[in-house]
């Protein structure tokens, strides 16, 4: 059986410092890095995504011109190009077999979203390969996680979320995130990293 890892959104302005710090973020960067070196044959693609918003415009209404809902819209945060869009110095990248990236001008929290440098999707990538098997990990639970978890059940394929290799914002909707991924049918399961 193929399997694929989704490493989501593991970028410094999701970590510790970053416009959007997750707690535990940069813990779960490193995390995933000693996954991957405990683990190295384990997968036929692993895809690493990344919010990639545009510098100038509100993002279809992602960037909030004024006070943000933190629901809905959001502080300017993993601007292309800068410091805040890159991955988090604790994520070595280099099993990574493809950079995803989502948003370029609206909001997008499912690493379905995404597309590779070269205009692929993660559909055309999974297909590809034959993939019917994927774990997820990265930042955060109750957002891009969750989000592309539910899209992977939704495209026919066996989901487990590594527990201990993802954060959320708050405990009370990481919680919440997790049982509706349980519920739609994914395994919750430790990554012992």
């Amino acid at each position: 059986m193929s399997k694929a890892l989704f490493i989501v959104d593991v970028q410094n302005d999701f970590t510790e410092g970053g416009a959007l710090a997750v707690q535990g973020g940069d813990a779960v960067a490193e995390a995933i890095t000693r996954h991957l070196a405990a683990n190295p044959n384990d997968y036929d693609l692993i895809i690493a995504s990344r919010d990639w918003h545009d510098a100038d415009g509100d993002n279809g209404g992602h960037f909030a011109p004024g006070e943000p809902d933190f629901v809905d819209t959001w502080p300017p945060h993993c601007v292309a190009g800068t410091e805040g869009a890159e991955y988090d110095p604790g994520l070595v990248t280099d099993a990574v077999t493809h950079h995803v990236k989502k948003g370029q001008g609206v909001p997008a929290y499912s690493l379905f979203e995404g597309t590779t440098d070269e205009g692929e999707s993660v559909a055309e990538l999974l297909t590809a390969r034959g993939i019917l098997e994927v774990d997820v990990v990265g930042l955060a639970t109750d957002y891009c996680v969750r989000a592309s978890a539910l899209d992977a059940i939704a495209h026919g394929i066996r989901v487990r979320v590594l527990t201990d290799l993802v954060a959320g914002v708050a405990p009370e909707s990481s919680d919440a995130a997790l049982a509706e991924l349980a519920q739609a049918g994914a395994e919750l399961a430790e990554s012992g990293a």
